[in-house]
């Protein structure tokens, strides 16, 4: 009996298996007829007689309704996915460069905060350690900074580095071979492919010491971007960078307000800095005090020059470029100078002395137009002059302008100096990307 009843469960079992294969064949395996064209059901008569037509002579389908949901609904899931592929890859496509900059001069917060327009945490300005990151193009930077960045002691996490360094003196150049003998290591070692260095040059353009580390001369350094009229910059490894604010003196990024460019302001010019024993600063000053030219501009020298502001100075300083219509830029060390650009930033017109001084900066085989090549051939709208004896017929015609007259001058100012960074930015980004990447050619 037990037997029996053991067989029958068999054949049952059996039985269900064949007609569940049996079905899954029917609704997934075989082929479908093609759908009766409207012509065809034309030719059998009225809509009803051709329903009752074929379901009396054809296969009907049940469940051919929810096959054509299903249909339509895979449809929809494979688009969706396809789209979430496309996304992926041209998140992947357009993220293909990782690069970590490290700022071991003061120089590198002009190109993160003032011409990247990044953002470090802690913001705190004495942080031993300060970093940001940001996507620009199709790079993914990271920045550190301060004093706790020291070789050895900090993640490297990109196969590519941009190191921002000091070579303007001596002891500087000492630390910055210190950085480049590590990247060097770590190229060695395969931590990282590529360098490149944003450097912070000799104000007399003697930057000898750093030409065995290019790539051009059996270094390892892929680009150069330095400041001043360098001579070697060829636009292919040894591109101008421009020397931007002080902030080393922490020299704010300045966003313009309706009163920066509408009201007038108090003053035609400023001055404030070191007047230099038998410089052209010199003779700035016997000039501004003929005809009492100093009662209308803003004039505050000193004879030696503070590596520091005290908060006092510093606020005297920027309340001077806010309310001056112009800002007189003699030449120090060198013609290229802080004053330019922090001018700039407050909408107060650069009035330059457009003189080469000595070294051995002038012109190079791109540029043929130092001093300041950089900013003449982004078209820099300030006055230059030759001699400060020019001076008082520039303030003359100061007096006769309209503040309408200003303002729009206020505007066209600030608006090449925000596209010129914009532009600055883009270069490197794309210096960075044509150099690190490899390329598409066969």
């Amino acid at each position: 009996m037990r037997g029996a009843r053991r067989r029958l469960c068999s054949a049952l079992i059996l039985a269900y298996g064949l007609f569940s294969l049996y079905a899954a064949y029917t609704v997934f395996l075989r082929p479908r007829r093609p759908p009766h064209r409207d012509r065809d059901r034309d030719r059998r008569g009225p809509r009803g007689f051709t329903d009752h037509v074929a379901l009396g002579n054809e296969e009907w389908n049940p469940w051919e309704g929810d096959e054509k949901n299903e249909l339509a609904a895979s449809q929809q899931r494979y688009e969706a996915n396809l789209k979430m592929i496309k996304y992926a890859r041209s998140r992947l496509e357009q993220t293909s460069l990782r690069v970590q900059i490290w700022g071991k001069a003061a120089i590198g917060l002009y190109l993160w905060q003032h011409i990247f327009g990044g953002h470090l945490e802690p913001a705190d300005v004495t942080a031993q350690w300060r970093e940001g990151n940001q996507k620009a193009g199709r790079t993914y930077f990271s920045f550190l900074t301060g004093p706790s960045v020291v070789p050895g002691y900090f993640s490297v996490e990109a196969e590519h580095v941009v190191l921002v360094l000091n070579g303007r003196e001596q002891a500087k150049v000492a630390s910055a071979t210190q950085w480049l003998h590590y990247a060097q290591t770590l190229l060695r070692t395969h931590k990282i492919q590529h360098v490149a260095v944003v450097l912070l040059g000799n104000e007399q353009c003697n930057n000898e010491w750093i030409q065995p580390y290019l790539k051009r001369n059996g270094g390892f350094v892929n680009l150069l971007f330095v400041t001043y009229d360098y001579a070697l910059v060829n636009e292919e490894d040894i591109f101008q960078w421009p020397l931007g604010v002080a902030t080393y003196r922490n020299f704010p990024v300045v966003e313009p307000n309706w009163s920066m460019l509408h009201d007038p302001r108090s003053y035609l010019c400023n001055f404030l800095g070191t007047v230099y024993k038998n410089s052209s600063r010199e003779t700035l000053m016997d000039i501004l005090k003929q005809d009492g030219l100093h009662k209308l501009c803003w004039i505050a020298a000193r004879e030696q020059w503070q590596p520091q502001e005290t908060n006092e100075s510093f606020k005297n300083y920027q309340d001077a470029l806010l309310h001056s219509d112009l800002t007189l830029c003699p030449v120090g060390i060198n013609t290229e100078c802080y004053r330019i650009y922090e001018a700039c930033s407050y909408g107060s017109l650069p009035v330059i002395e457009d003189v080469m001084t000595p070294g051995d900066c002038g012109n190079s085989s791109i540029y043929h137009s130092a001093p300041l090549q950089l900013l003449k051939t982004r078209g820099a709208p300030f006055i230059f002059i030759k001699n400060w004896n020019e001076l008082p017929a520039v303030l003359e015609k100061e007096k006769k302008m309209s503040l309408q007259e200003k303002i729009q001058r206020r505007k066209k100012l600030l608006k090449w100096y925000q596209n010129f960074k914009a532009w600055v930015k883009h270069k490197f980004i794309t210096t960075l990307e044509n150099s690190f990447l490899p390329s598409d050619k066969g």
